[in-house]
């Protein structure tokens, strides 16, 4: 596949067998700019409706997912991927001062965001819940696992960590872009699409004590909920029932992306063995 080029001084000649000349992109340049804001603002990704992919194997992920890719942008020695847009060769140190690692991967791509319609929820039978999740690691791990364990969407409500920043896209390992995500979606919204929200907790001491997520009959059509990590889910949060993963020892609870995973492969595990195996609630 032929790949277009952008060009920006200083000149560099290509090898012979490339066949064509190009300029690198330097760091003054309006392009390298819009890279470092993407990179860094969650308000430059809410406006220009676009953010930044790092790493040749996360890129490929977007373009074989059938994500639009405006443009590739390649640190010295790096080879453009195909199907990934226009190819934009940077000066040397530019991708250091562009990157958000500590070792930079050769390649940064943008890409155009896009979510799912809240349309899915009336027909999903089985959808994740990130109720002010804040930690960028947390939500990619949760994405993660909710693609492993067969959730139909991940839904965020408002207020939640941007399900594009840069952390984000990396911890999800690539799930960001073949798991449908729902933005700024009250639990409220969730129950009226006709899901029995499964509000999680740590805590015994609630009005309505949780019960062992083990006992919770999960082949119904559910929402996990997952609350922020200082503060979890209030007692008054907008769910049907309560469920808890009973621990020993000192620790007072999971690592939500941790307590995550464990729920969402209970609920794999009951989907595969039927109905019959698990207690309603």
């Amino acid at each position: 596949m032929r790949h277009s080029v952008v060009c920006a001084k200083p000149l560099r000649l290509l090898s012979p067998e490339r066949g064509f000349l190009n300029h690198e992109l330097v760091l003054s340049n309006s392009s390298i700019q819009r890279l470092r804001r993407l990179a860094g603002r969650r308000s430059s990704r809410d406006d220009e409706g676009a953010f930044i992919v790092e790493g040749a194997v996360l890129v490929a992920e977007a373009v074989a997912a059938g994500w639009e890719v405006e443009g590739q942008y390649l640190a010295p020695g790096a080879e453009p991927i195909d199907g990934a847009g226009a190819v934009h060769y940077l000066a040397p140190g530019v991708m250091e001062k562009v990157a958000t690692t500590e070792t930079p991967q050769p390649i940064i791509a943008v890409v155009v965001r896009r979510f799912a319609s809240a349309d899915l929820l009336t027909k999903a039978t089985f959808v994740v819940i990130a109720d002010g999740i804040s930690d960028p690691g947390n939500l990619g791990t949760m994405l993660r696992s909710a693609e492993a364990a067969g959730a139909e969407a991940l839904v965020l409500t408002p207020g939640s960590v941007d399900p594009t920043n840069p952390k984000v896209v990396r911890s999800s390992a690539g799930s960001i872009f073949r798991l449908p995500i729902i933005e700024k979606i009250t639990l409220d919204a969730i129950g009226h699409a006709g899901l029995i929200r499964l509000g999680t907790s740590s805590h015994t001491n609630r009005e309505f004590a949780p019960v062992d997520y083990t006992t919770v009959d999960c082949t119904r059509r559910i929402a996990l909920v997952l609350g922020n990590e200082a503060h979890g889910l209030s007692d008054n949060s907008a769910v049907d029932e309560w469920v808890t993963i009973p621990h020993v020892g000192q620790a007072e609870s999971l690592n939500v992306a941790m307590a995550a995973t464990v729920l969402c492969f209970e609920v794999a595990r009951q989907r595969r063995a039927g109905s019959s195996t698990v207690v309603s609630s």
